[in-house]
């Protein structure tokens, strides 16, 4: 998709960098300003707002009695954790990309919040919309198959120069569990973009279940590579893709709902590597999808909607689906990605399309119908997100 510079063997210690993409300067210090409630009565101040920017090198656990405000890139370094406890809400100033979280290459996140007290990161602006500011990103040693298949050799991320990738398939960037991120997303160019979530080549020891991304500018998850497991995930008006992974991600994700408003592109749109660089391991990505429910706009069915659009080789499994209002369900295109459906290593498997005018188009090349790639139709009952997205969800019809 994008374009990544790959460098030999895990970068060292610390590394980074500013692109020539705007980014605001790495401040390689705890930068935070605060402000202090008056005390006349000779008690030592309390702080009342924190700004956060800059490299932490030690471990950063928020507050719940203080106002947290990120003014630009906040980056924990290799072998720190950020803890942010349930029910905390952090906001970002609108600055677009310039202000994000991002847990680098051996730290984590502890993000835990509850059905009752999610954790919300959000914009600061007084009327908020979407891309004011750059999203959660997690950077791990997973591969990717934009390097050497079994090789520790790493990409750098669209923006802010990020190592990830590497050869530790159970790596582990912390938790994040009942978080809410809100207006996120953005891009600097074409080639340089965040989303509300970017999981870059994260591993199995990760956990990311119950997320929602709302009223994201970009995607609402992208997974470069890597081979988390997430579940319970939710995006609702994102105006570019909803799903989106590329260079070779492997994982699973179950329990998906997603709702399209009236700008938006594809609910998912998927790569089997990223086609601005090249697959240097040799294998495609590989996801499996369980109990998913897209939901389209009405409008947009003469518009040519597509619901998922599969592309670059990548191969998948659709389990338990339900497509509801697009022109086409699934749109299968690339030679590679032909192949993969002719081997028999993608599957479409109980799926109900819901006013959709067309179930399937094969724009790859081989030769296949409907009923070789699609078993099951009218079987598919989705996810049950009145259940499991109760108390924590915002904007769902």
């Amino acid at each position: 998709m994008k374009n990544k510079f790959l460098f030999l063997g895990i970068a060292a210690a610390l590394f980074i960098a500013c692109e020539s993409d705007d980014t605001s300067d790495i401040v390689i210090n705890d930068n935070s300003v605060t402000t202090t409630n008056n005390n006349s009565g000779g008690e030592t101040p309390t702080e009342t707002t924190v700004n956060l920017n800059g490299l932490y090198t030690t471990n950063l656990t928020l507050d719940p009695d203080v106002e947290y405000i990120i003014t630009g890139p906040v980056l924990m370094a290799n072998g720190t954790t950020l803890t942010i406890p349930a029910g905390m809400t952090i906001k970002a100033e609108p600055i677009g990309v310039n202000a994000y979280i991002a847990i680098q290459q051996g730290a984590r996140i502890n993000a835990i919040g509850t059905a009752s007290e999610p954790i919300i990161l959000t914009s600061n602006a007084t009327v908020p919309s979407s891309g004011d500011w750059g999203g959660l990103v997690l950077c791990g040693k997973a591969p990717i198959n934009s390097t050497p298949d079994g090789s520790d050799d790493i990409a750098t991320s669209e923006v802010g120069a990020l190592a990830f990738g590497g050869n530790i398939p159970a790596d582990n960037s912390g938790n994040v569990e009942y978080v809410r991120i809100e207006y996120a997303g953005g891009a600097i160019d074409g080639n340089a973009e965040l989303n509300g979530l970017s999981v870059y080549g994260v591993g199995t020891g990760t956990t990311i279940d119950y997320v929602q991304v709302f009223e994201g500018s970009d995607d609402g998850f992208e997974f470069f590579g890597g081979t988390v497991n997430a579940s319970h995930l939710v995006v609702v008006n994102a105006e570019d893709d909803s799903i989106d992974w590329t260079e070779g991600f492997v994982g699973t994700l179950t329990d998906v709902y997603v709702q399209h408003g009236t700008s938006h592109d594809k609910a998912f749109e998927c790569d089997g590597f990223n086609t601005d660089f090249s697959n240097e391991a040799g294998y495609f990505s590989a996801p499996t999808v369980t109990n998913a429910t897209i939901v389209g706009n009405p409008a947009d069915i003469a518009n040519e909607s597509e619901a998922i659009r599969l592309r670059a080789g990548t191969r998948f499994t659709f389990n338990n689906i339900v497509i509801n209002d697009f022109d086409e369900g699934f749109d299968l295109d690339d030679a590679d990605t032909g192949v993969g459906v002719v081997n028999d290593d993608s599957n479409i498997i109980d799926v109900t399309f819901n006013t959709v005018t067309t179930n399937l188009k094969n724009d790859t090349g081989s030769v296949f119908d409907e009923a070789d790639i699609i078993s099951g139709v009218g079987n598919g009952t989705g996810t049950d997100i009145a259940t499991w997205g109760a108390g924590w969800t915002v904007g769902i019809n």
